[in-house]
């Protein structure tokens, strides 16, 4: 297991590498100013932490209403991650069009990039967090007593 430190750190880390490399790459990608691209990309990812965070309490406040229980199986996973993505993209639709001037279809489809990428960047960050920072194997015989 992890501790709160190691947690904090690593998202923390996951945040800023994540600004860093995506910030220049859409700004080229979608040929907006580093600066405009920079100021989205922060709020996006204030807003995707913030909104992480109430919609996971709200889902499993609900799992725990409708089952008892907040565990998820399989299909409730993919149901909560399709969810958050879903109601991700409709809060920050309408801010990324109007910060980047652009339509709605195009922040759409800039939405769609953002979060593609976030999903490869998400799996090779935690793996490569995990093999520089490894968990914490717990001692069997301190799990024992």
């Amino acid at each position: 297991m992890r501790s709160t430190a190691d947690r904090v750190r690593q998202a923390i880390c996951f945040e800023l590498i994540g600004i860093l490399i995506v910030t220049p790459m859409f700004a080229w990608l979608f040929d907006h100013p580093m600066g405009d691209m920079g100021v989205l990309v922060v709020l996006g990812a204030t807003a995707a932490t913030v909104w992480n965070y109430l919609f996971n309490l709200g889902f499993d406040h609900a799992l725990h209403r409708r089952r008892g229980d907040a565990r998820k199986t399989f299909p409730l996973r993919i149901l909560h991650a399709v969810l958050f993505e879903a109601t991700l993209l409709v809060i920050l639709l309408p801010i990324f069009a109007w910060w980047l001037q652009v339509s709605l279809v195009t922040a759409f489809l800039m939405e769609i990039t953002f979060a593609a990428f976030y999903v490869v960047y998400a799996f090779v960050f935690t793996w490569c967090y995990d093999t520089l920072f490894p968990p914490q194997v717990p001692d069997e015989r301190a799990a024992r007593t």
